[in-house]
């Protein structure tokens, strides 16, 4: 499953690749076929993992706790390069494995490998998941410049087949320019966006409760269903993270992303990705650092949660 020279040493955090039992796992989706801007996405999971080795013994200074030793990496895995039907295709039974066996954290690629992994967390929970969506773009358009699917349209495609709860689908950091059914598409269905300009000046715990609390607040109102978080780099400014295909100015900050992200650690996440850092396209790795310790604290908080 792991790619070419894939080595243990070489995993998220330096983990070990993932055993039968080994609770949390990082798999990387090295695939950027469905990019609209700059390529080079696939290259992102290698690049987090290498950022990801200055995190040393990976104890955390908000959960004071660490994943060394509940942590394996499955390396990149092995799919089609040049289609995107292909490598859903081929990508699913890949990930439905993953899934019913760890708990996991996906490294991607473009978003386009969001929908197909929301179709397998959907079959294995039997009920569609509520969604905490962190994005510069909506992602809601109904085709991808004359093709039926790509990485701008995979909200829509997951509201039409069902997959998440539409009331508790949320969206962070969005501003790009759009039109305005596909801008305020989330909320006619039902769902809530906090857009960059509702976020701006709001970075600490209290200044971003109301935020949290909505979300928490749907989700009980909705019956608890499975939730699944999905960050893509671009909702960080790009003074934060100029390595992106698709940079947006007026974005978030480290610190707003990482607050909602301790801050919502208690809730029962099934998993979770990162998505679009392409690694042509940073200066000094601040890209890669910053989706490295976004990872690290969503399994951080996973353990601290688990304890």
């Amino acid at each position: 499953m792991a790619s070419f020279a894939f080595l243990s040493d070489h995993g998220f955090m330096k983990a070990p690749a993932a055993g039968a039992d080994t609770p949390f796992v990082v798999a990387g989706i090295a695939w950027d076929g469905s990019t609209t801007n700059r390529p080079g996405a696939r290259f992102g999971p290698r690049a987090i993992r290498e950022a990801s080795h200055m995190l040393c013994d990976g104890i955390h200074p908000h959960f004071d706790v660490s994943p060394e030793g509940l942590l394996g990496d499955a390396g990149d895995l092995l799919l089609p390069n040049t289609s995107l039907a292909s490598m859903r295709e081929a990508l699913a039974p890949k990930a439905a494995d993953l899934i019913g066996r760890h708990h996991m954290a996906w490294l991607g690629g473009d978003h386009s490998i969001t929908l197909p992994l929301l179709r397998e967390y959907r079959r294995l929970h039997g009920r569609p998941l509520a969604v905490l969506h962190f994005d510069a773009h909506c992602d809601t358009w109904r085709d991808h410049f004359g093709e039926p699917s790509g990485h701008g349209t995979w909200v829509h495609e997951a509201f039409a087949e069902g997959l998440v709860d539409r009331s508790c689908f949320t969206q962070l950091g969005i501003r790009s320019a759009g039109q305005r059914e596909a801008r305020e598409y989330v909320r006619t269905q039902g769902g809530q966006v906090f857009t960059a300009r509702d976020l701006r000046g709001l970075e600490s715990p209290t200044q971003l409760t109301p935020v949290i609390e909505s979300f928490r607040q749907r989700w009980r109102s909705a019956g608890q269903p499975p939730l699944y978080l999905t960050l893509d780099i671009d909702c960080l400014d790009p003074a934060f993270a100029p390595g992106t295909g698709t940079p947006e100015p007026g974005g978030m900050s480290t610190a707003q992303v990482m607050t909602v992200l301790e801050e919502t650690a208690d809730l029962p996440w099934v998993g979770m990705d990162c998505v679009e850092v392409a690694p042509p396209y940073d200066h000094a790795e601040l890209t890669s650092y910053a989706a490295a310790s976004f990872v690290w604290t969503y399994l951080a908080g996973r353990v601290a949660a688990r304890r």
